[in-house]
C-alpha cells in the first residue's frame, strides 16, 4: 500500500475499504475510463482531492479524486490496454514477430473473448496502422488458426475465444468440436479437423473421443436433422480411411446402414450440403442399396440442388451408369415434368454429357416452367433458369437448330407470348432465334408496333395481385431497407451474410414489384359473364369423353385462375389453351404425365357465370 494511505489508514482517517481503492489509483498504477481509454496516474494531491492521470486519448487529466474512483476500474499492469500507454512500441514490434502472442495477449485481457470488431478497434490506429490492419489481421488468423491457440469463427460477428493453455493441439480441435452449439458448427469443425489429421497420429486417445463424439451427435438427431448428422458420419469415415491400422468400433452407427433406413428423406437431407460432401455420400449408395443405387440416385437426381445434380451425374458417368438416367431425363423432359436444377444442367452440359439427352423438348420445358412459376405465388424459383437464356448466347440458337419449321415457329410465338420476359429481353431472346431459324423472322414482322398481350383476369385474382403490391410498396420494401441498414452495422460487409441476404431480398421485392406492376397493367378483370358458348372459350366449363367413355370436365378460366385440385384451367397453360375454340363433337387430344396420348371429345360447354 501507498505510504500516504498508511498514514491515513494507522490515524483512522480512512476505513480499509478506501485505502484499498484509493491505493489503485496511487502514481504509477493503471485504470480504465469508458471514454478516454488506459491510463497511468502520474500524480495526486490527497488533501486536495485530485489526481492527475495520463489517458491515451486525453494526457496529463487532473481530476477529482471521489470522481475518478466512480468512473475508472483497475487495471492490473501486465493487462494489454495497460502496456498499450506505457509499451506500446514492444506491442507494435510483437504485432510484427508474433501476432498470435499478441492476440492470446488481448484475449486473455479481456475475458479470454472478445469480436473481431473489438479487436480491430483496440489495435487499428494505436498498434497497427489503420492501412496495414485488414491485410495484417488476414495473415494473423491463419497463424492462429494453425497455432490451435485461438477458435477463429467463420463469421466476423461471433466472437474469437482463448483456448485453455493446457491443451493439445488434437485436444483443442476436438474441443472446437464439443464445443459447438448446433449440428451445422459441429461439421464446419470437423472439415477443419480432415485438414490437420496428422496431429492425431500421436494422440489416439483424443482421435477416439472424437470419434465416440461424432457417433453420439449423429445417432441423437437423426430423426430431425438428417443431413448434417449424414455430413458429421461422411466426414467421420473419411477421418477413419486416413489411418491405416484404424476401423470403427463395431457398435457404431453405419453411414451406408443409415443412407437405407432413410431412403424417403434423403432428397430434401442431401439438398444443400456441400458438393464435396455430397459426392462422397453418394459414393456409398452402391453399399447402401445394393443393385438398386442407380435406381436410388435417379429417382433423387432434380431433388437435391445444383450441387447433387452436378455430382450425381459425375459419378454415374464415372461408374458407367449413365444410360437409366438419360432414359429417365429424356421421359421427364417429354412430359414436362424436369426440374429447374435438372434442366440446367442439361442445357449446361448439352454438348458433352447431356449430348444424347438434349432435344426440342428442351425448350417447350423451359417455357412451361417460367410461365407456371411466374403465375403462382411466392418467392421465384425459376430466376436462374431464366438468367441461363438470357446469358448462354447459344442456346436458344441450339434448341430450334433441331425442330422443323412448324415446331419452331410455335416456339417463337410462345416465346415473344411469355409474361415473364420484359420487352427488350423478349426481342433480344427473339433475335437469336431468327438468327438460328430465319423462317420464324415473320412473326416478329407481323407483330408491327402492337402492344403487349392483354390479360383476362378474374377479380379476385387482379384483387389479389394488387394487395400483394400494395403490401410491398408499402410494407416489405420499407421494411427491407431498415433490415440492410441494421445488417450493415454488422461489420464487414464482404463476411455479412445478414447484409447479403437483405440485399439479395431486396433484388427479389424490387423485381417481383416490376412483375406485378406490368401484369396488373396488362389485365383486364372479368366475372365471365355471359360467355360465348360456341365454342370453348375464357370462362366455360367442358365435358369431354374419352375412347372409353370415361367423362372428365374442366372449367377454363383467366390468366391467373390455375387450380388442378379443381380442374381449374388457365387460358395460358398448355392444356388450356388446347382446348379453346374448340367445339362440341371436336377432338383434343392430350398427353398425360406419362407421355400417354388421350383424345377426347367435347360433349358439351357451359357459361360459368351465364
Amino acid at each position: 500500500m501507498h505510504p500516504d494511505l498508511a498514514k491515513l489508514l494507522e490515524a483512522g482517517r480512512i476505513n480499509q475499504a478506501v485505502a484499498n481503492r484509493l491505493d489503485q489509483l496511487a502514481p504509477g498504477k493503471f485504470c480504465l475510463h469508458k471514454a478516454w481509454g488506459a491510463g497511468k496516474v502520474t500524480d495526486w494531491d490527497l488533501p486536495g482531492k485530485k489526481v492527475t492521470i495520463d489517458f491515451e486519448q486525453s494526457s496529463g487529466q487532473t481530476m477529482d479524486l471521489q470522481f475518478a474512483i466512480q468512473r475508472t476500474e483497475f487495471l492490473d499492469a501486465g493487462d494489454f490496454r495497460a502496456k498499450k500507454v506505457e509499451q506500446l512500441e514492444e506491442l507494435r514490434a510483437l504485432s510484427k514477430s508474433d501476432p498470435v502472442e499478441l492476440v492470446c495477449h488481448l484475449l486473455a485481457s479481456h475475458g479470454g473473448t472478445m469480436t473481431v470488431d473489438a479487436l480491430e478497434k483496440e489495435l487499428s490506429g494505436a498498434v497497427i496502422s489503420a492501412d496495414d490492419f485488414r491485410k495484417w489481421w488476414e495473415s494473423a488468423k491463419r497463424s492462429l488458426r494453425d497455432s490451435k491457440r485461438v477458435v477463429v469463427p467463420s463469421r466476423r460477428t461471433d466472437p474469437l475465444q482463448l483456448r485453455s493453455g493446457d491443451m493439445s493441439p488434437a485436444e483443442a480441435l476436438v474441443s472446437d468440436f464439443e464445443q459447438a452449439r448446433d449440428l451445422k458448427t459441429m461439421a464446419k469443425a470437423l472439415e477443419a479437423i480432415t485438414g490437420d489429421l496428422n496431429l492425431f497420429k500421436a494422440d489416439t486417445a483424443a482421435l477416439q473421443r472424437l470419434l465416440a463424439g461424432i457417433n453420439d451427435t449423429a445417432a441423437k438427431n437423426v430423426r430431425i436433422s438428417l443431413g448434417p448428422a449424414l455430413e458429421l458420419l461422411s466426414a467421420r469415415d473419411e477421418m477413419v480411411r486416413a489411418f491405416d491400422d484404424m476401423e470403427l468400433p463395431a457398435e457404431s452407427l453405419r453411414l451406408s446402414d443409415l443412407l437405407a433406413s432413410e431412403e424417403n428423406r434423403l432428397a430434401d437431407a442431401l439438398n444443400g450440403l456441400a458438393s464435396g460432401r455430397q459426392r462422397a455420400i453418394y459414393e456409398e449408395f452402391p453399399a447402401a442399396f445394393g443393385e438398386r443405387w442407380v435406381d436410388v440416385l435417379t429417382f433423387i437426381f432434380d431433388k437435391v440442388g445444383t450441387r447433387g445434380v452436378a455430382e450425381i451425374a459425375k459419378l454415374l458417368e464415372e461408374r458407367g451408369q449413365m444410360k437409366k438416367l438419360s432414359e429417365h431425363l429424356v421421359s421427364a423432359l417429354a412430359r414436362r415434368s424436369l426440374g429447374t436444377d435438372a434442366l440446367i444442367w442439361v442445357c449446361r452440359e448439352r454438348d458433352t454429357t447431356a449430348s444424347g439427352i438434349f432435344s426440342s423438348e428442351v425448350g417447350a420445358c423451359i417455357l412451361n416452367l417460367l410461365e407456371t412459376d411466374h403465375l403462382s405465388d411466392g418467392p421465384r424459383k425459376t430466376t436462374r433458369l431464366q438468367s441461363m437464356l438470357s446469358d448462354d448466347k447459344e442456346l436458344l440458337g441450339d434448341i430450334v437448330g433441331s425442330m422443323d419449321v412448324n415446331e419452331a415457329r410455335n416456339f417463337g410465338r410462345r416465346l415473344m407470348e411469355c409474361p415473364v420476359f420484359s420487352e427488350l429481353d423478349r426481342k433480344s431472346l427473339m433475335a437469336r432465334v431468327i438468327k438460328a431459324r430465319p423462317e420464324t423472322g415473320e412473326l416478329v414482322a407481323g407483330r408491327g408496333g402492337k402492344k403487349e398481350q392483354e390479360l383476362l383476369v378474374s377479380w379476385p385474382s387482379l384483387e389479389k395481385k394488387k394487395a400483394e403490391l400494395d403490401d410491398i410498396i408499402r410494407n416489405r420494401i420499407p421494411q427491407n431497407t431498415k433490415d440492410i441498414s441494421i445488417a450493415r452495422e454488422y461489420g464487414d460487409l464482404r463476411e455479412n451474410f445478414e447484409y447479403k441476404s437483405a440485399k439479395d431480398h431486396q433484388k427479389y421485392l424490387n423485381n417481383r414489384k416490376t412483375e406485378l406492376q406490368r401484369d396488373i397493367s396488362r389485365a383486364r378483370g372479368t366475372d365471365f359473364k355471359a360467355a360465348d358458348i360456341s365454342a370453348v372459350n375464357i370462362g366455360t366449363i367442358v365435358k369431354l369423353v374419352n375412347e372409353a367413355g370415361k367423362q372428365t370436365t374442366y372449367t377454363v378460366l383467366g390468366a391467373w385462375d390455375s387450380d388442378p385440385e379443381k380442374a381449374e384451367l388457365s387460358y395460358l397453360s398448355e392444356l388450356g389453351a388446347a382446348f379453346l375454340n374448340k367445339k362440341i363433337g371436336e377432338t383434343v387430344e392430350v398427353r398425360d404425365e406419362n407421355e400417354v396420348t388421350h383424345s377426347y371429345t367435347i360433349q358439351s360447354i357451359a357459361a360459368v357465370n351465364p
